[in-house]
């Protein structure tokens, strides 16, 4: 496998040399890998699982299903009900359309847009990491080999919670922004008062297309999202991650009039949007569905928002107690905490990231963020706190001048060559 993972953030290179476990199984908060440790791991599958591995519910609505056959044909009656549960969550979208991963989504949503409005220019944000890994995002990034110039060129950029600058986009290329994409919060930035209404606002004087990514915000901020938390609805929003509790589904969801561009009811020229063999396989639509149910029954987001808050808590106060509250921080919405590592300076540092991640590793704790899910418990959180402060004794002796310990530093996973100082 090219990187020796089947997603960048996953490859050996965010880890230690030598130290990326392969892992086996999963079960609640832990995670075993081939050597037989056991690790409380934080990130939950890129923020895709929220209940915890192997969460039995959604299990067994997995395999309720299972013997009646995975995929056919023709739409069965579990595509109908999955479409009737996500729009009961979303009450802002009239129809849904269901895909396998985020890019599948995003990426359906900008051509949409682009099908709706006949305008070519796509406004990203461009204090948000990642929108998908097809060409108008991709060709933003360090990585754009393969990616035509003209393509790149079509996709602008615009700053999170600066509206002028969003403004100034749309004076600069006059009718020619098809669609303005962004997250309408991340784990260490909310929108400021009055800012996503203004950004409504603005595509609606400049009839572009608003769409949120719900990726990492759906099922994390709440049920319905970060929409149904900050109260101003796009017209196109992409959801995927946690919407299966880790088993591969997305969706695009939005307005009639968009949606039926790609589909039969239109007299318009009809949009590609998403058209896959595995898009309504039974059984993600079954943990999707059940997933749902586990949130109008219980609270997971109240777990996550109280476990993160714990966690924050005792990893702070760890570096308070060392003098290292500079450098080592959690940081964010607590069901979506990072870590800072950063050198004597307060500049952010590959290395003592380095540091950090293997005395945690040593430790028992798979941690390259904080992020939590409902299934972890303050047994969890207090061996992670206690790793933390551990690992904290030898990050404070580094700034020292203690050496670092061998191997090449984790690098950034987007990045132009692989090497981490250049080709």
């Amino acid at each position: 496998m090219p990187g020796g993972a089947h997603t960048y953030a996953r490859g050996s290179d965010q880890y230690p040399d030598g130290m990326a476990p392969v892992l086996v199984r999963g079960r609640g908060a832990h995670v075993w890998d081939a050597d037989g440790n056991r690790f409380v791991e934080y990130g939950m599958g890129l923020r895709s699982v929220t209940l915890g591995h192997g969460y039995q519910p959604v299990l067994d609505a997995v395999r309720a299903v299972l013997d009646d056959g995975l995929s056919f044909s023709r739409p069965t009656v579990h595509e109908l009900a999955a479409a009737e549960d996500f729009l009961s969550v979303v009450p802002g979208a009239d129809m849904v359309k269901f895909g396998k991963n985020g890019s599948d989504v995003t990426t359906a949503a900008v051509r949409l847009a682009r099908a709706a409005t006949g305008r070519d220019l796509v406004a990203i944000c461009a204090d948000q990491p990642f929108f998908a890994t097809d060409d108008w995002f991709i060709g933003t990034t360090q990585m754009d080999a393969g990616v035509p110039r003209d393509v790149r060129e079509l996709t602008v950029s615009f700053r999170y919670n600066d509206l002028d600058s969003l403004v100034a986009l749309f004076d600069a290329h006059p009718g020619r922004i098809a669609c303005v994409i962004l997250e309408a919060a991340t784990a260490l930035a909310e929108p400021a008062p009055g800012y996503l209404a203004g950004v409504r606002a603005l595509c609606d004087r400049h009839t572009a297309v608003l769409i949120f990514d719900e990726m990492i915000t759906g099922f994390r901020w709440s049920l319905g999202g970060a929409q149904a938390v900050y109260g101003v609805t796009p017209d196109l929003s992409c959801w995927g991650k946690a919407m299966g509790n880790g088993f591969p589904i997305s969706a695009l969801a939005g307005k009639r009039e968009l949606m039926e561009l790609g589909g039969l009811r239109t007299s318009a020229a009809r949009s590609f949007l998403l058209s896959s063999t595995h898009g309504g396989e039974v059984v993600s639509l079954a943990a999707f569905r059940a997933v749902v149910r586990t949130y109008r029954e219980e609270d997971p987001v109240g777990a996550l928002e109280r476990t993160g808050t714990e966690l924050a808590a005792g990893v702070n106060a760890a570096a308070a107690e060392l003098g290292l509250s500079a450098q080592v921080a959690a940081l964010g919405r607590p069901s979506c905490l990072v870590f800072t590592t950063r050198d004597a300076d307060g500049v952010p540092s590959q290395l003592l990231r380095t540091v950090f991640l293997r005395e945690l590793l040593a430790r028992g704790v798979l941690g390259q963020s904080c992020v939590v899910s409902a299934a972890h418990g303050r047994a969890d959180v207090g061996q992670t706190v206690d790793a933390v402060h551990a690992a904290l004794l030898v990050y404070r002796k580094v700034l020292e001048g203690a050496p670092p310990g061998a191997g090449r530093p984790v690098a950034p996973a987007l990045r132009r060559y692989a090497g981490v100082a250049g080709r």
